[in-house]
């Protein structure tokens, strides 16, 4: 079924025990497995957890398209005490994810809005989200379809402080420097990323607040609770972070 700019054609494939959605194309735009659906599939949006390597869970929590839901799910279970806002402009996305991928119902800590998710950003509260999450692409997938200097001055000015903005980019499309420099600029160059996926992915963190410095010592102690509560890849991104550094500063 043709699909349209707000309503994208929805499709399913499934390998390996493995569901994944498509928007009318081969590209990915999420994935779950069947028999670990809490689990992180894909490894850009394993990733997208990166901030924990420097902040606490937050109140509130803002994920800018929904995709397949892994976040939503992944967040909703685990971080109990936050509240999970997600704007997804279409509506058959929402309803493919709670059909086909097991995203939980709204309750008093998740809302699922179905709205363009620049214009939720820009209406939210100044310094209403702890972290914002964002990964937003079409049937294309080759870049983030919301990308303006405007859109990361408005999710600045909705990460309280300290906050840390999340964005998945595709490091081999001519997007990737566009959008890395609108980030650098909004965020005075306070933006580390984490290793570029097999796929392409690279997943860059936007730091809003008084400057962090991490002690080696600090990052790899907190890595090791990470992956040791969530099964994540953290170790091996706080010693790519870390380089031969001692002190990580963003």
């Amino acid at each position: 079924m043709p699909g349209t700019d707000l309503e994208p054609p929805i499709t399913l494939s499934e390998f390996d025990g493995v569901r994944y959605l498509h928007f009318g194309s081969e590209w990915v735009q999420g994935a779950m497995r069947l028999a670990r659906p809490l689990e992180l599939e894909l490894e850009y949006v394993r990733q997208m957890m990166g901030w924990m390597l420097f902040m606490h869970p937050p109140v509130a929590l803002a994920q800018l398209g929904l995709g397949a839901g892994a976040l939503t799910r992944f967040c909703h279970h685990y971080l109990t005490t936050s509240n999970l806002y997600v704007a997804e402009r279409s509506g058959s996305v929402i309803r493919a994810s709670r059909q086909w991928f097991r995203l939980p119902p709204d309750d008093l800590r998740l809302r699922v809005i179905q709205q363009d998710a620049h214009a939720f950003i820009r209406e939210a509260k100044a310094g209403c989200f702890g972290v914002i999450q964002s990964d937003l692409y079409d049937q294309e997938a080759r870049g983030p379809v919301i990308d303006s200097r405007a859109f990361y001055r408005d999710c600045h000015a909705a990460l309280a402080s300290p906050g840390i903005l999340v964005v998945n980019l595709f490091g081999e499309h001519a997007s990737y420097a566009r959008n890395s420099d609108r980030i650098r600029q909004v965020f005075d160059g306070r933006v580390i990323e984490l290793p570029s996926t097999q796929a392409g992915n690279v997943v860059m963190l936007a730091f809003k607040g008084p400057e962090l410095s991490v002690s080696s010592r600090v990052l790899l102690e907190r890595a090791r609770v990470i992956a040791r509560a969530y099964g994540l890849e953290s170790i091996e991104w706080a010693r790519t972070l870390l380089g031969e550094q001692q002190l990580l500063v963003v």
